[in-house]
């Protein structure tokens, strides 16, 4: 008997119980009902520090990612999600990029790459294991379609997603979230969430 799919989710919004959160939900819910099992975690309570940019994780070569040097919380949230088969990434549009949290996580994806000193640009390492399925959400009080021409955060989460999944993950943008105190989710979004979700475990 097969194991079942396991996807986790990284959320870097401040607020639980908000856009982001309630979209997420939706989507391991569907996936869940799929068969999946399914994890979430909130950044804003892992224990992970700044990269400092020492580059240590970045001077040796090889697959997967280097050993970063800062005793944290970093390391243990990179082995869960390797033993994980899909991976989203959500967060919402702050003053036209990521929140600081997500940001922060991101930053330390640094150790993904190979960038010995004198070289001019680090390069990717090559994707170790199996190849992850990803899902990137965005929210924004801004109408959806604005956010590829007046921000870099789908180009900063789809890189991201990249470097943990070994491929493109695909895409969920949600705009106007910002009308009212708790916006509900049309019944559109919804449809697309469990559409996504259940695609992570197909």
């Amino acid at each position: 008997m097969s194991q079942p799919k396991r996807i986790i989710a990284l959320v870097g919004s401040y607020r639980k119980g908000g856009v982001i959160d309630t979209i997420v939900e939706e989507v391991l819910k569907a996936a869940h009902e799929a068969g999946a099992e399914t994890t979430t975690v909130y950044l804003i309570d892992e224990p992970i520090e700044f990269c400092t940019n020492c580059r240590s994780c970045t001077q040796e070569p090889g697959d997967g990612h280097g050993v970063c040097v800062t005793e944290d919380g970093m390391a243990a949230l990179l082995n869960l999600i390797d033993r994980h088969d899909a991976v989203v990434l959500a967060s919402p549009m702050n003053f036209f990029t990521v929140t600081a949290v997500m940001k922060r996580f991101i930053e330390r994806l640094v150790c993904f790459s190979y960038w010995p000193w004198g070289a001019g640009i680090p390069k990717a390492r090559p994707y170790a294991g199996n190849r992850k399925k990803g899902l990137v959400i965005i929210s924004t009080a801004a109408p959806s379609i604005m956010i590829p021409p007046f921000s870099h955060i789908a180009k900063i989460m789809k890189s991201a997603a990249l470097l943990l999944c070994g491929q493109k993950p695909k895409m969920l943008w949600i705009g106007l979230a910002g009308m009212k105190p708790h916006t509900p989710l049309s019944a559109k979004v919804q449809a697309k969430a469990r559409r996504l979700g259940r695609g992570l475990v197909e």
